[in-house]
Parts: C-alpha cells; structure tokens; sequence
C-alpha cells in the first residue's frame, strides 16, 4: 500500500486494541504517526463510517476506510547555511546542531532554521511526511545542542519514526544542574504534559500527563554543581529539563525551569559565573539506532559545544 491509495481495513483480532494513529501508520508505507494523527482529524480517515480520535483504540471487525492526500508543496524557502554534518548517506543526514537554530520554522522563526538549510543542502527531502518539517523525525529545543537525525526518504522517516514511538532508540545527553545530586546514579518516572496554566511549558503535575522516564548517572562533581549524564528512555518535550527540575536541580542556565537562579548556600564565585551563563547547559551527545537501509547498529556522537566545554573547565579551575 502506497500513501496515495485509499484503502479500506478490516481489523483483525491480533490488531485488536491499537491507537488508531500508531495501526494506521504501521499498515501504510511511508506514513508517519503524526501524519496519520493529523489526517485521522481531518477525518480523511474514518472508522465504521464515523469519525475518531487518533487515540481510538480499534476493535475486532472495525472497518476503516480512508485517503492519504498527495503531501502539499513545502512552503518553506531553502537557505545557503553552514551546517555541521557529521554523517550523510542516502538514507540519513546526522547534523551538529548548534545552540540558538531554530529546528523548523514557525512564527517569528520564517527563516533561518535548520529546515532551511536542509531544504538547500537535500532539495528532494522536502515532500517527505506532508508536513512543515521534512525529514525531521525528533527535534532538539532552540537552546540544546547536539545531535540531529534526519531523514532523506520516506521509507527512512518510517524506519526511524517507529524506532522512536517504539523507544529503542538510545539519546544520551549532558547536562550541567544546579545542586549536589544525592547518590551517583538514579531514575526519574515522573509523567510530563502541558502546564495546566502557563501553555508554554511542560509540568510533571499536568491533568493530562504521559508517562516519561529518565535515568541519570554522575559524570562529576562541582562546588554547587552536578555534571549529569541523561539517559531519555521517552522523548516528552522538555523531558530532562522538566525532570531535573522536579527534582530541584534544574539545568543550569535554564530560564523556564528555574536554572538561572543559584542556590543561597553555592560559593559567591560560581553563583557569578552561572551569572554568565546564557542558555540551558544541556547537549544532545550521543544517539544509537538501527539504520534503515542496512538494519545494523549505528552511534553518532558530538563533543561538547565549546560554551558547555569552557563552563566545566572553569569550575574545575575554581575547584582546584
């Protein structure tokens, strides 16, 4: 089945009690999950004749009737940018994304994003998934750096789209957090969803939270600081930072979730230089998956971001 047939389902009992989204997705080549969600809204696609959210769970005997439009023109102008690849084949681009890139345009960011660059680096990713964000498949806030994966083909965006609802993709972060954290290594299960009043951040005391788990591993200690390692085991947005928060060691440099602000009892001289400190210390370090063209094991990995790099160094010098 090809994303431009209609087509109509019969669910079979072994399907039984699937989101519609996620059964959609896994049946149609090249569709993602969120582009089956979107059209589940849209009501191209309908169930026993009526319409549905993309979390129904489908029944034995459901019948499913539907249409994939063909994807709309990206209206999205490619930009001539550096970029920072550190791997491209025929299936993957794997970007260093710097602190401040904005991953994909939106209002107030037109221009300037690494959807940009990418649409003048790989013209022909721009029609995969239908969306506004060709080939992105999981995304770095404005402020993280760190490593990006993006798809160049629609069978890729599928292969890496489901490794990540299915959560075997392994995302490993560094991060820098206010405190001492207590023990060497840890897990966080706190759910996360939209803060019940401020829309533009995320709480683990939401109405409609989801379930999120980190686990977390000291790499070093500092004088009022915790060099963290971050293991994502869910990929909530906001998830580490709303994670360390909960556990009142917010990243340090944070502006949403109390990073910026130093604890009475931390020494005046790295209270000062957190002063200096102009984003969230939190960096995308490495990421481990299954290529979608070859089916083996690859890493990619990037070095600390030289802001990140200098700030240890510099704790580490006021420790000596």
């Amino acid at each position: 089945m090809t994303p431009s047939d209609a087509f109509h389902i019969v669910v079979n009992p072994g399907d039984s009690g699937q989101r519609l989204d996620v059964f959609i997705a896994s049946r149609i080549a090249g569709l993602s999950r969120s582009r089956s969600a979107s059209l589940i809204l849209a009501e191209y696609i309908r169930v026993n004749g009526g319409s549905k959210k993309p979390g129904y769970r489908i029944c034995i005997r459901d019948q499913i009737n539907g249409i994939i439009p063909e994807p709309e023109p990206v209206a999205i102008s490619p930009e001539s940018m550096e970029l920072d690849i550190i791997h491209e084949d025929r299936d993957l681009i794997v970007v260093n994304k710097p602190p401040g890139l904005v991953i994909h345009p939106a209002p107030g960011h037109r221009r300037g994003t690494l959807v940009n660059a990418l649409l003048y680096h790989c013209p022909d990713i721009g029609p995969i998934g239908g969306e506004l964000r060709p080939g992105i498949v999981h995304r770095l806030d404005k402020d993280t750096s760190g490593v990006l994966v993006v798809a160049k083909n629609a069978a890729a965006h599928a292969h890496l789209s489901a490794q990540f609802s299915g959560r075997t993709i392994r995302k490993t972060y560094l991060a820098l957090v206010l405190g001492q954290m207590a023990g060497d290594t840890g897990k966080i299960e706190l759910p996360i969803g939209r803060h019940p009043v401020d829309r533009k951040r995320m709480s683990t005391n939401s109405r409609r939270a989801r379930a999120a788990e980190t686990r977390w591993r000291v790499r070093d200690r500092f004088n009022g600081i915790t060099y963290l390692e971050l293991n994502l085991k869910t990929g909530r947005t906001h998830q580490a930072r709303v994670h360390c928060s909960a556990l009142q060691h917010a990243i340090v440099g944070d502006p949403v979730y109390g990073g910026c602000k130093p604890t009475k009892n931390m020494p005046k001289a790295v209270r000062d230089l957190i002063k200096t400190v102009h984003r969230q210390m939190l960096h995308a370090w490495r990421l481990e998956c299954i290529h979608p063209s070859g089916q083996t094991p690859v890493c990619f990995e990037v070095p600390l971001p030289e802001d990140m790099a200098d700030l240890i160094s510099r704790l580490r010098l006021l420790d000596s």
